[in-house]
């Protein structure tokens, strides 16, 4: 892809699933990335792994919920691979306590849940934001198909994620005169840990990806793809877009 060669990007929640393989997927494509993830040990993993690749990465265990610790990261992330280009925000929870309905939901359990995928959103994007803007650069939100459709489970991952569509339209709106593009990739069920507790059911597999018309579940590097061309020059001229990487699953 055009111009991600030499471009550092940083990437929330990069030691598993979505995250981890648009890490790989930039470093095969020639960029410095930038892995932040709470998981420290998993995180030191991945980028050992990459940096055996010969590339640029700076890694560090940050939580995207907290204000403090994203400023620190987005400056040393800017500081140590020179400037910044991209950011996709990829951290993310699902808690189980949310498959149930609304009114059995625990409050905690809601609010953690939008401070990890709208707060952290936010976050990675508010701090990266004076960067991008002298470089040109672009982000990549991860949402999910849950803010395009009614589900009967998870109110706080799908209040979350409505939330983040919104955001990225806006940061669209307010940040493309200045030469800053922002777009969100919605996947479908995914094969990832956050999936994990019904993706080792073989029969709840078979029976999400009929309802798929490309007839399979996702896999994280499905949404690496379409992430990295986001964020390419091959994309310069797009944004403010809301992107189903579902198999097609919503547009029945």
């Amino acid at each position: 892809m055009r111009g991600l060669a030499g471009r550092a990007v940083l990437v929330t929640g990069a030691a598993s699933g979505v995250g981890r393989a648009v890490a790989e997927r930039l470093v095969a494509e020639g960029a410095p990335v930038a892995l932040v993830d709470r998981n420290a040990p998993l995180l030191e993993d991945v980028a050992r792994e990459l940096r055996a690749r010969e590339r640029r990465v700076v890694a560090v265990a940050a939580d995207v919920s907290r204000a403090a610790e994203m400023e620190a990261v987005v400056a040393r992330a800017a500081g140590e691979l020179c400037a910044l280009a991209g950011v996709v925000t990829s951290a993310g929870v699902f808690d189980p306590a949310e498959l149930q309905p609304l009114g059995d939901v625990p409050p905690e359990t809601f609010v953690r849940t939008l401070e990890v995928n709208l707060l952290g959103t936010f976050l990675a994007i508010k701090y990266a934001l004076p960067h991008l803007v002298k470089t040109g650069g672009a982000i990549v939100t991860i949402a999910s198909t849950a803010a395009l459709r009614g589900h009967g489970f998870g109110a706080g991952y799908t209040a979350s994620k409505g939330g983040v569509v919104a955001l990225t339209r806006l940061v669209a709106f307010q940040y493309g005169p200045q030469g800053v593009r922002a777009n969100c990739i919605c996947p479908g069920f995914t094969d990832t840990g956050m999936t994990a507790h019904v993706a080792r059911d073989p029969e709840y597999v078979a029976r999400v990806a009929r309802a798929v018309p490309l007839r399979r579940i996702g896999q994280p590097e499905d949404i690496a793809g379409a992430a990295c061309y986001l964020l390419s020059a091959d994309a310069a001229f797009i944004t403010g877009q809301i992107i189903a990487a579902d198999g097609g699953a919503v547009a029945g």
